[in-house]
């Protein structure tokens, strides 16, 4: 069983940063790949990035990439995503999932076995 907590999130202006952290419960952190979902309000859910939990590959979803890094300190058991260049279009609850899967399977939500409750970023134009 894992259990996740996010912090970071917060109001932004247009072209700001904001590092999102996940601390994640468990002995087995470790073990899983881990995963940033973000949506915004009246939208589904969607990938924004995940990590192998060795740290060997990273993915990002086209909207964010060459804007936000994934990674993760499995010594903390906390997983983060560094937000850079931020745009209103970034506004949403983002959640952190921990699933055992592989990289093929890192944009699809339904397999990922354990979610945060989600911080809320806020980006101003």
């Amino acid at each position: 069983q894992v259990q996740l907590v996010e912090s970071g999130g917060g109001l932004v202006q247009a072209g700001g940063s904001l590092r999102l952290s996940c601390a994640a419960s468990g002995r087995t952190f470790s073990r899983y790949a881990m995963g940033w979902f973000r949506q915004a309000h009246g939208k589904e859910r969607e990938f924004v990035a995940a990590i192998h939990w060795s740290s060997i590959s990273t993915d990002y979803a086209d909207s964010v990439k060459g804007r936000f890094t994934i990674s993760r300190d499995n010594a903390k058991n906390t997983v983060y995503l560094q937000m850079n260049s931020l745009k209103p279009e970034d506004t949403a609850v983002y959640c952190c999932a921990a699933g055992s899967l592989g990289s093929g399977s890192y944009y699809y939500d339904a397999s990922y076995s354990y979610w945060g409750q989600g911080t809320q970023v806020t980006v101003s134009s």
